[in-house]
């Protein structure tokens, strides 16, 4: 059974990939857009702000890095929507294969798309200037927490993927979790923020990640943010996996 599973979820795979790379747009979307980001917060708005550090863009990245997911993963919500009216849902449960293997795919498709498009941000970064004394071992806890946020994030793509009612419904719940990044320790020091806002910044899950990821960069002790980061991640990550089978077997029963 697993190795029928994970035959069945490597062809999906391929047939995901091979879809992501000839749409332009989500190149665009989940690469050029936080790059662009990066440039007019580095060269524009970086002057004005003082984060604390010499090079602004150090600061900045892990807030970046963040945004790339998010813009990346309205895609999943979009791909599986496309399917679901296309009805090559029922086309594949006629088929001899294991039907967790179609979402499967759609999510490891979003992991891979977004951990190339991460990389590319990170090489951009470089250029403008972002350096890290970090080991190995930093640089794959980074990796460890980017995946899994990924992965959190993209199945919670996968519900209204799967329950939207139009193109734009599926894709929208993405513009609040591009947003988040603003409220948060992402692109300036949560002490400059007024009480509530404060408040809100230092309890919501983007600014425990970014926090984490910053200090491994810089070879911080990292303390408590990576075990919150992780937990917040692990959370959600859990809740929606649970939700989004669910209503999977639902609307193939």
């Amino acid at each position: 059974m697993t190795k029928h599973f994970l035959g069945d979820t490597a062809v999906l795979l391929g047939r995901s990939l091979t879809h992501v790379s000839r749409s332009v747009d989500t190149i665009i979307t989940t690469a050029i857009t936080p790059i662009a980001m990066m440039l007019l917060f580095v060269y524009v708005l970086g002057g004005a702000i003082n984060s604390g550090q010499d090079s602004y863009v150090n600061y900045l990245l892990p807030g970046i890095l963040l945004v790339t997911v998010a813009s990346g993963i309205a895609y999943t919500a979009f791909r599986l929507f496309l399917d679901m009216k296309s009805g090559i849902f029922e086309r594949f449960q006629s088929m001899p294969i294991a039907r967790s293997s179609v979402l499967w795919a759609h999510v490891l498709t979003s992991v891979v798309a977004n951990l190339i498009s991460l990389v590319v941000v990170v090489g951009v970064a470089l250029l403008m200037g972002f350096r890290s004394g970090a080991g190995v071992l930093a640089w794959l806890a980074v990796a460890g927490i980017l995946t899994l946020f990924t992965l959190a994030l993209t199945w919670l793509a996968v519900i209204p993927g799967l329950v939207a009612k139009s193109v734009d419904g599926a894709s929208a719940f993405s513009y609040p979790l591009i947003f988040l990044p603003f409220i948060s320790s992402a692109f300036v020091p949560t002490d400059t923020m007024p009480g509530p806002v404060r408040a809100f910044a230092e309890n919501q899950p983007v600014t425990s990640i970014v926090n984490a990821l910053r200090d491994l960069f810089t070879q911080q002790p990292v303390g408590t943010d990576i075990w919150t980061a992780l937990a917040w991640c692990v959370g959600i990550l859990i809740v929606t996996y649970v939700f989004a089978t669910v209503i999977y077997r639902r609307k193939i029963s």
